[in-house]
């Protein structure tokens, strides 16, 4: 039976969330501060978080800081009163794996769990698979983890199923909406950045860090695709002028 933490400081909404969750076959867990919720994840390795951000003492922005910095890689769902596109951006850019606004169903609650949940099962069936080797990339399902030039690029699971994803695909574009419903498990909606959020993620940690190529490249207006392209070589003369600049 899954574990499911719920950091939540309203009673009556932590309630309703173990109920339902528990009718849907999960171990649902109530705590109702960020402290609680972090001495939790670090010991307990729970297999979904559904965390509030405007908590008591550390709030959520912190708590999906902190455990991200630790390397803790449980899938967070974000249940929040905050429903800009900065508020939902921003908690996914710094860790959070899914966001949904309150008032919310406790029937997609319980959707958005049980996508989450099967996202860390197939972590463990990926194991199987044999490592794929792209230029100075190399992704390794056993692991669930990527490297560049022999340095792991410490890839969240989310992030690292984007890229094995995107690697099973190779040079075939994959279209938003088919990347959300195959790793979240929903359809795309209107101004919906949760992929873009990924693709920028994985940018940061493999492109940037990547000596020769860059892996994540877009097709506007469509979607993503990962296919080595060469980096501009720098000549001699530009790289002492930015040393000295």
């Amino acid at each position: 039976m899954a574990k499911v933490l719920i950091v939540e400081d309203d009673e009556v909404i932590a309630q309703g969330m173990t109920r339902h969750l528990a009718a849907a076959g999960f171990d649902p867990v109530w705590v109702a501060n960020g402290e609680q919720g972090l001495a939790r994840l670090r010991y307990e390795q729970p297999s979904v978080c559904v965390l509030d951000l405007m908590l008591p003492g550390l709030d959520g922005w912190k708590l999906i800081e902190t455990i991200r910095s630790e390397g803790i890689g449980t899938p967070i769902l974000v249940v929040s009163a905050r429903g800009t596109e900065h508020d939902r951006v921003h908690a996914l850019e710094i860790g959070a794996d899914d966001y949904i606004v309150k008032p919310f169903s406790m029937k997609e609650l319980v959707a958005r769990v049980q996508a989450a949940s099967r996202r860390g099962v197939r972590g463990a069936e990926e194991q199987r698979g044999e490592a794929i080797e792209i230029e100075e990339l190399r992704i390794d399902p056993r692991e669930v983890q990527a490297y560049i030039d022999g340095t792991s690029a410490e890839l969240t699971p989310t992030e690292f199923r984007l890229l094995y994803q995107l690697a099973l695909d190779r040079g075939r574009v994959a279209t938003r909406d088919e990347l959300l419903q195959k790793l979240w498990g929903r359809r795309e909606t209107h101004r919906d950045r949760t992929v873009d959020v990924f693709v920028r993620r994985l940018r940061e940690k493999i492109d940037r860090r990547a000596s020769r190529h860059t892996f994540i490249q877009t097709r506007y207006g469509v979607g993503y695709k990962l296919e080595p392209a060469a980096k501009p070589l720098v000549r001699d003369g530009e790289a002492a002028g930015e040393r000295t600049a």
